[in-house]
């Protein structure tokens, strides 16, 4: 596989990621850290970063946006509930152990 190639299918799979993402609202950032160790924050901090090393220069607002398709304070406010005291204390603990 040629480099253009590979780069074009890893592409088309961090679009398919976001897209997966966008269909399940319902996975909240909190829960994809516990799990995951990573949320769409992350992702769109990566996204940031990676950007400038291309001299891509991209606010963290606008990073956001990319991956969230949309502002995040709307995101937030359509999407993201309060965490639960459950989820606060299963983040504490994987950040403790981790």
């Amino acid at each position: 596989m040629n480099t253009e190639t590979q780069n074009a299918i890893e592409a088309a799979t961090f679009k398919r990621l976001l897209s997966h993402l966008d269909n399940n609202k319902d996975v909240q950032n909190i829960d994809l850290m516990i799990l995951a160790d990573f949320c769409r924050n992350c992702l769109s901090k990566w996204y940031q970063e990676e950007a400038e090393k291309f001299n891509v220069d991209i606010s963290h607002d606008d990073a956001r946006e990319k991956i969230y398709g949309m502002p995040y304070s709307e995101w937030k406010q359509n999407h993201q509930p309060p965490a639960t005291a459950e989820q606060l204390e299963k983040f504490e603990a994987k950040k403790k152990s981790g």
